[in-house]
C-alpha cells in the first residue's frame, strides 16, 4: 500500500495541479494533497477556499474508488508533513528544467531529513506545462480570461475575488 503526500499552495487550483493529481492517484492506495499554509506570505484565498477547491474538482476521482483522498492542511516542512500522514511517497509536478534543478536539490535535502520517503517526479502533460497558479493570479487580476488554465468554479472564484 502506498500513500502519497502532495504538497503545494494550490492559490489556486490549476488545470496543472490537477493533471498531477489525478496521475498520482494511480501510482497510490492513498493520495493526501497537502495545503501548505504560510503565515509570512500573502495567499489570495484562505486555506478554506483551497480546501473547498481541490474536494470539489476531486469528488469524481474520489467516487471511482480506486485511491483514497485526503486534503490536509500543513505549516511544517512538507516531508515531515509527508510523515505525519503515514506517506512513504511524497509527488512532485514538474513543468520545465527551472522546476527540475529546484526539485532535484528540495529531493536530495528531503532524502537526508527522511530517507524513508522516496520524491517521485511526475512531468507535466504538454497541454497544461505551461500553467502557473502564479500567472493565473495575475491574469485574473488584469481581467484576463483564466478559463483556459483553471477549472470552471475556480474562474468563478477567481472572478469574485477580482
Amino acid at each position: 500500500m502506498t500513500t502519497a503526500f502532495y504538497p503545494g499552495s494550490f492559490d489556486p487550483v490549476t488545470n496543472g495541479h490537477l493533471d498531477i493529481i489525478k496521475r498520482a492517484a494511480n501510482l497510490a492506495s492513498t493520495l493526501v494533497i497537502g495545503v501548505g499554509v504560510h503565515h509570512g506570505k500573502k495567499s489570495l484565498f484562505s486555506e478554506d477556499e483551497r480546501i473547498a477547491m481541490i474536494t470539489h474538482e476531486c469528488l469524481g476521482l474520489a467516487k471511482s474508488g480506486e485511491c483514497e483522498f485526503q486534503i490536509v492542511t500543513f505549516e511544517n516542512l512538507a516531508v515531515d508533513a509527508a510523515r505525519e500522514h503515514g506517506a512513504n511517497v511524497i509527488i512532485r509536478g514538474l513543468r520545465d528544467s527551472g522546476d527540475f534543478d529546484y526539485e532535484m536539490q528540495m529531493a536530495g535535502m528531503n532524502a537526508g531529513l527522511a530517507p524513508e520517503i522516496e520524491t517521485v517526479f511526475l512531468a507535466s502533460a504538454p497541454p497544461v506545462r505551461h500553467i502557473a497558479a502564479s500567472l493565473v493570479r495575475q491574469i485574473a487580476s488584469m481581467s484576463g480570461d483564466v478559463s483556459p488554465f483553471v477549472p470552471k468554479n475556480v474562474v468563478d472564484m477567481l472572478a469574485k475575488r477580482f
